[in-house]
């Protein structure tokens, strides 16, 4: 096994073993936190926000690393039609699209860095988490998967899974 298909196991292994201890943790909504489930279970990332046209223009631009469990989120003032490109990014993302309920419509895995091909997230779009890429598809995060932030709460739509 080479080296990158090793630290890749690794990875995927300590991550669940985090997404295990982190389960009775999921309880209680935070700002710098975003909760998502599924069918597959759960998972936590801390997160910074990017909820103003300067910070959602930088997003993770010039980054060389971004650690495991943790993203952006970016956050619109209402829903509406989104588009984000790799321009100055220099690692591949995934991008979690969700509406004012907080459910996941759109999943875009492993954004090529530097690409600046337009990736649309679609009409109706309140949210958009960036992880690292590949991670959503390890985890079996998809459309209909549910996100939980306090975000979703202030859209004036009911959230699909609402905080406590």
């Amino acid at each position: 096994m080479g080296p990158v298909r090793y630290l890749r196991r690794l990875g995927a292994l300590m991550l669940a073993v985090w997404l295990a201890a982190a389960g009775p943790a999921l309880a209680a909504c935070r700002a710098d936190a975003v909760e998502l489930r599924g069918d597959w279970g759960q998972a936590r990332f801390q997160v910074e926000i990017a909820d103003t046209p300067e910070t959602r223009a930088r997003g993770l631009m010039h980054r060389e690393s971004l650690p495991l469990g943790t993203g952006m989120l970016f956050i619109y003032d209402s829903p509406q039609s989104v588009s984000f490109w790799m321009r100055n990014t220099l690692i591949p993302l995934d991008m979690i699209f969700a509406d004012a309920t907080g459910v996941v419509r759109r999943v875009h895995h492993e954004a090529v860095p530097g690409d600046e091909t337009p990736i649309p997230g679609g009409p109706g779009i309140l949210a958009v988490l960036e992880i690292n890429g590949g991670l959503a598809a390890r985890i079996g995060i998809d459309a209909g998967s549910e996100m939980r932030h306090p975000a979703f709460a202030q859209s004036g739509a009911a959230p699909a899974w609402p905080c406590e």
